[in-house]
Order: structure tokens, then sequence, then C-alpha cells
């Protein structure tokens, strides 16, 4: 039998929790569904977590989510960027931020 060692440190990484996770997969599915989203690229980095939702694949970012735990007690770690990275949203909770993308899929029902 070989020797057990301690596990090697990792540099720290910011990620998404399971619940925020899932609200952000849902809104893409949503979004994709409607036709307006195409792929994702999620970035777990040192700093941040960073969903991108694409309208084609070779393209820029139509919307960036991103999470800064740093920004937690000042702005919010949340923020919604645009196409070209204009800051649309910044909030302190998930559902506020996300709210000017869900708007873009509600629809006018006429009776």
């Amino acid at each position: 039998m070989g020797t057990v060692g301690p596990f090697p440190h990792s540099p720290l990484q910011v990620g998404f929790e399971r619940a925020e996770l899932s609200r952000i997969l849902d809104l893409y599915g949503r979004m994709v569904a409607a036709g307006h989203w195409r792929d994702y690229a999620m970035d777990l980095g040192r700093d941040a977590a960073i969903f991108s939702a694409f309208r084609r694949t070779a393209e820029n970012p139509e919307f960036r989510i991103e999470k800064r735990p740093a920004l937690r007690n000042r702005q919010g770690q949340w923020t919604l960027f645009g196409q070209g990275g204009v800051v649309l949203r910044r909030g302190h909770e998930l559902g506020p931020v996300l709210a000017p993308v869900e708007r873009r899929l509600m629809k006018l029902v006429s009776e």
C-alpha cells in the first residue's frame, strides 16, 4: 500500500452555488427555447465567477453575469453586463440583477 499524503493546495476559486447556477441555467434554457441564445461559457477564477451567454458561438457575449464576492459589502456581488461590457445592473441578490434579461421573455398576449 502507498502512503497517503495531504492534498496539494490549489488556489482559491470562486464558483456558483447550486441554487445560483440552477437559476442561471433555468434562464438560459428559457432563452434558448425562445431562440435568443445558442451557447454559453463559464469562467471560474480566483476573483470572480462569470457566466456568458452568446447569440452565436463566434460572437462576443450578449450578456455576462458576474459573481464577485469581494464586492459583497459594497455595491453587491452580482453584476449584469450587456454587449460591449456596459454594466446594466448591480446588486446583492441574483433575482433583481437578472430581471432585465427575464423581461425579454415576456410577450404581450392579446385576447
